[in-house]
């Protein structure tokens, strides 16, 4: 049994050609929100992204997405790895891994795990205090450091400043903590915003970041790497640069910040959105009130099966519909659950076709990322998102 749109594939603009993953999807049948992940198409970007970056080492995002098949395969082409987490380091080690191909990039580890990582193998830890320095160096003595910078960039689609980072005072003031310690501060990292469309919205926080290294190699720290975090796009239907031109362009800036040093570069979505595929379905199309100007249409996905990154209509995910080329008009988007957050988008109602019903099935396109880490167990009782490797 198949599940092919009535009238075969829907008429798509050139830039949203269908890809292998949404034929997958749209001749086969499935009875809960599955995503569907093409490995080569992620093995594509890793080489597009590795091209513009040239020297500089990629520690995927594991976090992006942790699909078994997903990291044996960049495992395969030769990328390194960021974890967040032991569970992540323990699935990279299972997968052949070696420990220094990981970095521990969350700046907020339980010692049991900075413990089990440098037991491990693990030499490169994150921090940005005091206290996760000296937790470093109770148990995992003599560790690499690099501190992570708190940076603002308002230009980013889903800004990742406040939770994590030191101010610039309080970095400079850690490299010499960290010495006095006995482990050894090596650089910083910093994280531009999950997002960043255009390579010229690196230019300020690369500006701001240069002066604080520059700042700490006058002050006799002899800082040999530059973590350039993520921040690497996807295509969400906005226009956004090629990934091989974009990492040339982002390469080229940070080295004239960072002359000779090592460049560390984590991309998450950038390497796995656009490799990615959600299939559901509508559930209802209604309207509140005979003279609502909008539709609401439920999906059997929402907020907390896997589109959590609908948080603030930052990430506009596209869909395809049966429907498509048909006349549109706009709709408020929302999940199945019970609770009333549960809505992905209402401040800008999303255009859908005006015959969409209940029973169609529908792809959300390039989820490849941030959508099954971020499914629940089974809010409701609705299941969490099924996952298909192809």
């Amino acid at each position: 049994m198949t599940m092919m749109f009535d009238g075969g594939l829907p008429a798509v603009p050139v830039s949203l050609a269908v890809n292998r993953v949404e034929e997958f999807i749209l001749a086969n049948s499935f009875d809960k929100p599955t995503l569907v992940i093409d490995t080569d198409a992620v093995a594509r970007q890793f080489h597009a992204l590795k091209a513009g970056l040239g020297g500089a080492a990629i520690h995927y995002a594991v976090k992006a997405n942790p699909a078994r098949e997903v990291i044996a395969r960049l495992l395969e082409e030769g990328s390194n790895f960021d974890a967040a987490s032991r569970g992540e380091i323990e699935l990279c080690l299972s997968l052949g891994a070696r420990p220094d191909q990981i970095s521990f990039g969350n700046t907020i580890k339980r010692v049991t795990d900075i413990a089990f990582a440098h037991a491990a193998g693990l030499t490169l830890f994150a921090a940005d205090s005091d206290e996760e320095l000296v937790k470093i160096a109770e148990h995992a003595p003599g560790a690499q450091v690099y501190i992570r910078l708190l940076v603002d960039n308002p230009e980013a689609d889903w800004p990742l400043s406040r939770k994590f980072g030191c101010s610039r005072e309080s970095a400079l003031r850690l490299l010499g903590v960290a010495r006095d310690l006995g482990l050894d501060p090596v650089g910083f990292s910093f994280h531009v915003g999950s997002q960043t469309k255009r390579t010229r919205m690196w230019q300020g926080v690369l500006d701001y970041v240069g002066g604080i290294w520059a700042d700490a190699q006058a002050a006799g720290h002899g800082l040999t790497l530059i973590n350039i975090g993520g921040g690497f796009p996807a295509f969400y239907g906005e226009e956004i640069d090629a990934p091989t031109a974009y990492a040339e362009g982002v390469r080229k800036m940070v080295e004239a910040r960072f002359p000779g040093a090592r460049i560390m570069a984590e991309p998450g979505r950038g390497m796995v959105a656009e490799a990615g595929a959600i299939a559901a379905e509508v559930l209802l199309v209604s309207r509140k009130s005979d003279n609502d100007l909008h539709r609401w249409v439920y999906l059997d996905i929402g907020r907390f099966s896997g589109l959590a990154e609908t948080e603030g209509e930052a990430i506009r995910y596209q869909l395809m519909t049966p429907h498509d080329g048909e006349a549109t008009g706009p709709c408020i988007l929302a999940g199945p659950s019970c609770d009333s957050a549960d809505v992905l988008y209402e401040k800008r109602p999303m255009p859908l076709p005006m015959s969409l019903k209940a029973g169609d099935k529908v792809v959300i396109r390039n989820c490849g990322a941030y959508t099954s880490s971020y499914s629940s167990v089974g809010f409701n009782g609705f299941p969490p998102l099924d996952v298909v490797v192809i």
